[in-house]
């Protein structure tokens, strides 16, 4: 069987869709205030670092996944077991995601309709990209990274031309803020959504262009954290730190605003878009590497077997994370906090410290 093959603009793609994801609609880094945009960028410089952490361990053994090269650098006795706590984390983040977008488009616009049919919609589209396969979701990632710009830029351009922007809720940043920034940048940020990239430790092995992928992702990176700073930014520049702090979906808060010459107005329906399609790309790649590292630990050659099994764990665990949203919220914060760095950060750093090591002591045989 040909091996699925995913080329640099596609991979490019996915980055970037991925990152903005959940991150481009919920407001993030609440602790900077009105610095927000700052600390966004400021945690840019350590997502780099990681990516390229990826990017050398991907060059070191282009043919693994995460949970192939795991057991390589750690042995199987601690890579097998340490791999397999990595699935758990991603499925759970996988039905975040999930909770997170049936809540904020019942809030925003389907209040008639139950959650359970919105989740298990968007869950049969996820499972349904994964039985296609990664080349087929890296080229409908092409298409709508494409589509997701313009209506970016559209949105971007009603609010500036409505006349509701404010600098004074964005300036000045004042030394004190900028210390805020960093403090929210790191680890908070660097990891939701830098460091989340991790996942595309099971997805690299399909790349045609290995020499470009620190380039690729890093492009990707710089890109999607500059129109996340800048969203943000408006947002913020819009609403005020009150207001952006206290809702639920400040984009769609935002873009509810608009009245051009009491002519172009009613722009919810961008703003819906681009939620559905971010979680979409950011929920599949998740489950993605679940069924990937999953299929490797116990050798399953058929992939396809994994996908119902997962797509269902994440659409249960959807409705059992927490009662409701302030409480689904709060356990985000203590997973951001306390079990999301291990494997986007911990494990990586681990696995690229003792590989060096390996090789400096020529420890392999």
């Amino acid at each position: 069987m040909r091996k699925e093959a995913i080329g640099p603009f596609q991979l490019f793609a996915m980055i970037v869709l991925f990152e903005l994801g959940t991150a481009l609609v919920v407001p993030i880094g609440l602790e900077s205030g009105h610095a927000v945009w700052l600390a966004i960028l400021l945690a840019l410089p350590g997502g780099i670092i990681l990516v390229l952490i990826y990017g050398y361990l991907y060059k070191q053994f282009p043919d693994l996944t995460i949970s192939g090269y795991m057991r390589r650098i750690l042995g199987r006795a601690a890579g097998w077991p340490l791999a397999l706590l990595i699935v758990p984390v991603f499925l759970y983040n996988g039905s975040r995601n999930l909770r997170e977008a049936g809540d904020l488009l019942i809030s925003a616009s389907y209040d008639k309709t139950p959650v359970i049919i919105i989740n298990s919609i968007m869950v049969i589209a996820v499972m349904y990209i994964l039985y296609m396969g990664i080349e087929v979701f890296a080229r409908t990632a092409e298409i709508y990274f494409i589509v997701v710009v313009i209506m970016g830029l559209i949105c971007a351009f009603v609010v500036i031309a409505a006349g509701l922007v404010k600098l004074d809720n964005l300036f000045p940043v004042l030394p004190g803020q900028w210390l805020e920034a960093l403090q929210s940048a790191y680890p908070n940020i660097l990891i939701f959504p830098y460091g989340e990239l991790v996942c595309f430790t099971t997805i690299l092995p399909h790349f045609t262009a290995k020499r470009k992928v620190n380039g690729v992702a890093v492009a990707a990176l710089v890109l999607s954290s500059l129109m996340l700073g800048f969203t943000h930014a408006l947002e913020m520049s819009v609403l005020g730190p009150d207001i952006y702090s206290r809702t639920t979906f400040p984009m769609f808060t935002t873009i509810t605003l608009v009245n051009v010459a009491n002519f172009i107005q009613r722009l919810d329906a961008f703003v819906i878009l681009t939620l559905i399609f971010g979680v979409f790309f950011k929920m599949s790649i998740y489950c993605y590497a679940a069924v990937s590292i999953t299929a490797d630990l116990f050798r399953i050659k058929d992939t396809h077997r994994l996908v119902l099994p997962v797509g269902v764990v994440v659409l249960l665990s959807s409705f059992v994370s927490a009662e409701d949203y302030p409480a689904h919220m709060a356990d985000g914060i203590v997973f951001l906090e306390k079990i999301l760095p291990i494997p986007c950060a911990v494990i990586p750093i681990l696995l690229y410290v003792v590989h060096r090591l390996r090789l400096r002591f020529k420890l392999y045989r």
